[in-house]
């Protein structure tokens, strides 16, 4: 058993922030970590060791671990006064995902908001319709995100949506940056500014919100504390915010630089929909192509970019002995780019998810085990959904000359957005 793990030197007090300020986040830092030094590497972050796994079948053997390190969540605990509820331990989380899982994993729940998922989404198309100019598309697709998990957890929508969720970017990027020594443009004062927004928000939307609504049902049903209550709405607002919207900005910047896929794509849609712009339900599911496109532009550009567990007893992991206490991090980018079970890994190729044959966690989009994302399916019903309705009624031509360099803001963004202009498909 191999006693060391390769990895860089760290300076002390900060360990490799240095370096990974220089790779342009932590993201960008474990694709080159893992390219120089194998599927299993260390690093150091202020007081904390971490070992980064980039391989899906060391990562199994961790699968079932439901204990996440502090420190590295701690840019997250400003959000919440209830304590962080992206590490309450063990006994804590488990019936508190029991209860996100009721609340957003029901798919009757899903198809009958529906119609109010593709009515959002029609009006965001319509104003893409009668726009000249640059789009940009993270911005407006997080906040219809933002619309749609407001109206399908709380049942109502946010107020000034593009406001809320300007708010809980300059919040994370301001956090993010503090961290990890990032320059996010944020000055504190601004970050103090849309916390305190967001906050009054999710006070309002929920006292505002339907009592029939899925996740406003349960929260009623719990002996919770305000406090508590509204950082789990909180929790999931932001989570919902974050996903949806950035997955679908990427399959747009992927499917416009390959027309050929985008034209398959069109050609399921026109086929299954005909002359109307948007899939119901039961066709959604059907659409096996647009399936494959979202899965593998989430290969590509995986909305979140990391993982990560805290080792509770020591661990034996390929030829290593992990010491219990140790932050495990799971690069799901390398992950999703690792050649050994995704050939030619930059290449953006939808007919990858025809074949079986990888291992269960090559492709984790949306985390695994005990700690992944509870709104996984709601938001496969989102991103299909909007994918579906732009893409049947718009053609997009990237704008020349602006760069699209993906950057670190607890999800992958995209600095300085990315920007497309818009036209209608001829008829």
């Amino acid at each position: 058993m191999t006693s060391e793990i390769p990895g860089p030197v760290g300076t002390p007090p900060n360990g490799n922030l240095a370096d990974i300020a220089a790779a342009g986040g932590l993201h960008t830092f474990q694709l080159e970590l893992h390219a120089k030094f194998g599927p299993v590497a260390r690093f150091e972050l202020p007081g904390t060791r971490v070992v980064s796994v980039a391989d899906p079948e060391l990562l199994a053997g961790t699968s079932r671990i439901n204990r996440r390190p502090h420190e590295l969540f701690e840019f997250l605990s400003p959000l919440f006064e209830a304590g962080n509820l992206q590490t309450i331990g063990e006994a804590e989380h488990v019936p508190w995902r029991r209860l996100l899982l009721s609340a957003l994993g029901n798919h009757r729940s899903h198809e009958a908001h529906f119609g109010q998922f593709t009515r959002l989404t029609a009006e965001l198309a319509d104003r893409w319709a009668s726009y000249d100019g640059e789009i940009a598309l993270q911005e407006d697709l997080s906040e219809l995100s933002l619309q749609l998990i407001c109206e399908f957890a709380i049942g109502t929508e946010p107020g000034s949506a593009r406001q809320t969720s300007a708010a809980f970017r300059d919040v994370i990027a301001e956090q993010v940056g503090r961290q990890f020594g990032l320059d996010s443009g944020i000055s504190p004062e601004r970050a103090a500014a849309a916390l305190a927004h967001v906050r009054e928000t999710i006070t309002r939307i929920l006292n505002a919100g339907r009592p029939d609504a899925g996740l406003v049902t349960k929260l009623a049903e719990t002996d919770w504390d305000p406090a508590r209550i509204r950082d789990t709405a909180l929790s999931v607002v932001m989570a919902g915010y974050h996903t949806s919207g950035v997955a679908v900005s990427w399959a747009l910047h992927l499917l416009a630089q390959h027309p050929e896929i985008a034209g398959r794509l069109r050609d399921e849609l026109d086929r299954v929909l005909g002359d109307r712009q948007a899939p119901t339900y039961d066709e959604l599911r059907s659409l096996d192509y647009l399936e494959r496109v979202v899965k593998e532009a989430m290969r590509r550009y995986p909305p979140g970019p990391y993982a990560a567990r805290e080792v509770p007893e020591d661990l034996v992991l390929g030829d290593y002995l992990i010491p219990a206490g140790t932050t495990l991090l799971y690069p799901i980018w390398a992950i999703h780019l690792n050649p050994e079970y995704w050939p030619d890994p930059e290449k953006f190729d939808p007919d990858r998810f025809t074949t079986e044959g990888r291992p269960k966690f090559a492709f984790i989009p949306f985390g695994f085990g005990p700690r992944s994302c509870e709104g996984a399916a709601l938001a496969m019903v989102e991103i299909k959904l909007i994918l579906a309705v732009l893409m049947k009624r718009f053609d997009f031509t990237p704008v020349p000359g602006h760069e699209v360099v993906p950057v670190e803001r607890f999800v992958l963004w995209a600095k300085d957005d990315i920007r497309m202009t818009v036209s209608p498909r001829p008829a």
